[in-house]
């Protein structure tokens, strides 16, 4: 049994951890509420349990400090013996952690650790399959798809899978849309209305092969290319190639795994993928308790 843990440490620390912070107290208020009526009826004050976090299928660990962290804000003394770190490859029965402490907290916390756990490692084990077929011809990106609040810790377990974020939202990469292109009128006006107020990378999606030339007059940094056929993105990543070689180029939408490794041949240099973050089935983790008495403690 491996020793207990000084303290939950997270990816990028400082406003990151904050923000795993926030998201964890808000998901144990929205569980416990006014309180758990049925274990508070049940439990005793000084009952204490052992509690084994276990897997139940094959998969990518991840969101193990965020689980470690629901047990400790409700209490601080609990014992959290991590026995694998995010990134782990699970096998079924493998024990992902171990604790001991009040049963009260065990019992509360739960529901939240599971949810955290099963989600985030669903995630990062849908990334690693996607990687694994991909190979590293290419970077497999995830999107802005993720459940509303969640961003975050939904974007860590795609770097936990092996992936690569995309932006983080709309704030921190200019991305013009089909949308944008709709109001501007074409391509080449949205890039110059960008280009007259900020001096920065600039993304354009493109759906036709005329629309691929119009962004390469323009010299943006990125072009990507949505929902097209294996046909049309080998004849556009001809082109950027030999037109301009500075050009980043991104394939997006109808990704899946029967056309990933057909798609990383392209020649492109990212894939990005929503289902990573939408469609991820969680991973099957569960949490067995016994009750332990004062001495075995």
């Amino acid at each position: 049994m491996k020793g207990r843990s000084k303290r939950t440490k997270y990816p990028k620390k400082d406003r990151a951890t904050l923000k795993f912070l926030t998201i964890i107290k808000r998901a144990l208020r929205e569980d416990i509420g006014r309180g758990d009526i049925t274990t508070d009826a049940i439990v005793l004050e000084n009952d204490r349990a052992l509690g084994v976090i276990f897997a139940k299928e094959e998969g990518i660990l991840c969101g193990i400090d965020i689980a470690q962290n629901v047990f400790e804000q409700l209490d601080p003394a609990i014992d959290f013996q991590k026995q694998m770190n995010d990134g782990s490859t699970l096998s079924r029965g493998d024990t992902i952690a171990i604790l001991i402490g009040k049963a009260s907290t065990c019992l509360k916390a739960e529901r939240t650790a599971l949810n955290f756990l099963q989600h985030l490692s669903g995630i990062a084990t849908r990334t690693r399959e996607f990687v694994n077929v991909a190979g590293d011809k290419i970077r497999i990106l995830d999107t802005r798809k993720t459940m509303p609040g969640l961003r975050i810790m939904e974007k860590y377990a795609v770097r936990t899978g092996g992936g690569f974020n995309h932006r983080s939202g709309l704030y921190d990469r200019i991305m013009i849309k089909d949308n944008h292109i709709q109001i501007a009128g074409d391509i080449t006006e949205a890039v110059k209305r960008v280009r007259r107020r900020r001096k920065q990378f600039i993304e354009v999606e493109v759906k036709t092969m005329s629309e691929v030339k119009e962004a390469l007059a323009l010299e943006v940094d990125r072009i990507m290319l949505d929902n097209m056929n294996v046909n049309q993105i080998t004849r556009a990543v001809n082109l950027v190639r030999t037109t301009a070689a500075t050009t980043e180029i991104e394939i997006s939408g109808g990704v899946d795994m029967t056309n990933i490794a057909q798609l990383a041949s392209c020649g492109a240099d990212y894939i990005s993928i929503g289902a990573l973050t939408h469609s991820a089935k969680a991973l099957d983790i569960a949490l067995k308790l016994k009750p332990l008495g004062p001495k075995a403690i």
